[in-house]
């Protein structure tokens, strides 16, 4: 059955239904599903492909493909390789209704680690480690993709070199330079994300047992990374104002670490950022107790000028810095890196070739390409404008609507907050609400999942670009007043 026309049913539904806390996303999910529950579309018919729908309505096909991820999961499409997307055949017993009988996932370390990335049934994704597919560098990234489809095969027929594809090296330190950090390419190793830089710091210079410290809280798959490797992982307090000072010292003093991992800039998950001050008595530490330092800075670009980047202020002595491209580019683009002294970027890369070969070099040509192309510095300035505006307007609602923020960040992806109304602050609230928030299509990040000890948490994290939806604003104040949520937000 040929695809039918959906343009002029399913703008009538969008021009009806369009509210300005929806994303495209929900109101597109929206629209197809009425239309497939009043009969307009039946079971078997084909709906447009992902392109054909986004140029129909004007809009990225990253929203268009998360849209009808999220519709397949549902029970609404079927997806066959090759033929595209038709209408499902739903088998409801007669006189019942037609919702789908969604069942929330399980709220644990599992599924927030792994299925979380695949599982797109839950629609409002207030816990999102990552941007919408509508904030992306869509026209970047295709202008990219046309350029790496026209590179002979027979240059990217081998494994590529150990450090990674030379260019893009080249333009990493180019860049990095601007921050006042003195690197050659040579001291650049490629990686697949920054998640596998931080794994190969592990395995190049920690042992099984090794003592290291970590903010409390901190970035979850770190925890995870640290857990296989056998190390025993001390919390150092995350403030405000970034890391408590004198209680790293004491740390370092009666614990004898080999190393500190800390985020410096728009921390996942609290949003904050080391002062300048903090940043230099972090370094003053760290040499005069001969520790590693590692920064994971995968949000430097988001970030207001003039933060302060260790790496740059330590000239690469005892700072191992690694960054990536997920926040700026793409998620699936896994591409990231780590800058170090010539003799650890080489052992890094022998770790590299030893536990995964060479990096994707197709993926390494596709960022150059992107870096290079014209459209990034545009993009990533009105990313940064974007998210300064979400986390003023988020951080905003979550006061009034019950919630305590640690701080309003300067931009970037996360605002940390708590309950303020009775019982909600107390530790083992945070998993329990989070749980209840799934039961209810609402994916929440409880703070458990970021505190090094492993111990409940009241604090959340909330992703600025995810949060601003009208039925996480009913749940919390149903939640505050003590009343059932479920019966609240049918309602709303």
């Amino acid at each position: 059955m040929p695809a039918p026309s959906l343009a002029p049913h399913l703008a009538i539904h969008l021009a009806r239904s369009r509210r300005g806390t929806d994303t495209l996303t929900d109101q597109i999910v929206a629209g197809i599903v009425a239309l497939i529950d009043s009969r307009a579309l039946r079971a078997g018919a084909a709906v447009p492909s992902v392109r054909r729908l986004a140029q129909q309505h004007q809009v990225s096909t990253f929203t268009v493909a998360e849209a009808y991820a999220r519709l397949t999961a549902l029970g609404y499409l079927s997806a066959r390789p090759g033929s595209g997307y038709t209408v499902a055949h739903r088998h409801t017993p007669a006189g019942q209704a037609r919702t789908p009988q969604w069942q929330a996932p399980e709220l644990n370390a599992a599924w927030l680690l792994a299925d979380v990335f695949a599982d797109h049934s839950v629609p409002i994704k207030a816990g999102a480690g990552w941007l919408p597919g509508d904030w992306l560098n869509e026209e970047g990234l295709h202008q990219a993709m046309r350029t790496a489809s026209r590179v002979p095969a027979g240059q990217v027929s081998g494994y590529g070199h150990p450090y990674g594809f030379a260019p893009l090296r080249e333009h990493i330190a180019t860049h990095l330079s601007q921050y006042g950090m003195p690197v050659q390419s040579q001291q650049v190793v490629l990686t697949q994300g920054a998640t596998q830089a931080l794994d190969l710091v592990v395995r190049t210079l920690l042992r099984p047992g090794d003592t290291v410290l970590v903010e409390a809280p901190c970035y979850c798959n770190l925890l995870q990374i640290l857990k296989l490797a056998g190390l025993r992982v001390v919390g150092v307090p995350r403030t405000a104002a970034g890391l408590d000072t004198d209680a790293l010292e004491d740390a370092i003093r009666t614990q004898s670490p080999r190393a500190l991992f800390v985020n410096t800039v728009l921390q996942n998950p609290t949003g904050a950022t080391l002062t300048s001050m903090t940043a230099y008595r972090v370094l003053q530490l760290a040499e005069a107790h001969r520790l590693l330092v590692v920064e994971d800075d995968i949000y430097r670009e988001l970030a207001p000028a003039g933060s302060p980047m260790l790496a740059a202020m330590d000239g690469l002595s005892q700072v191992v810095y690694v960054n990536g491209f997920s926040k700026t580019i793409a998620p699936s683009v896994r591409v990231g890196y780590l800058a170090a002294s010539p003799d650890l970027a080489k052992a890094f890369a022998q770790t590299k070739m030893a536990v995964g070969l060479t990096s994707s070099e197709v993926t390494e040509r596709l960022v150059y390409s992107v870096l290079t192309g014209g459209h990034y510095a545009r993009h990533v300035t009105a990313l940064g404008e974007r998210l300064r505006a979400q986390q003023d307007l988020v951080t905003e609602k979550l006061e009034a609507h019950g919630m305590e923020v640690l701080l309003r960040p300067e931009g970037g992806m996360f605002a940390w907050a708590r309950p303020r109304w009775e019982d909600g602050g107390n530790a083992g609230q945070g998993q329990a609400l989070a749980a209840r928030a799934l039961r209810h299509g609402i994916w929440l990040a409880p703070g458990v999942y970021f505190e090094p000890d492993g111990n409940d948490s009241p604090w959340i994290r909330f992703n600025v670009a995810t949060s601003d939806a009208p039925q996480l604003w009913s749940f919390l104040d149903a939640c505050r007043a003590g009343q059932d949520a479920e019966s609240s937000l049918a309602t709303a």
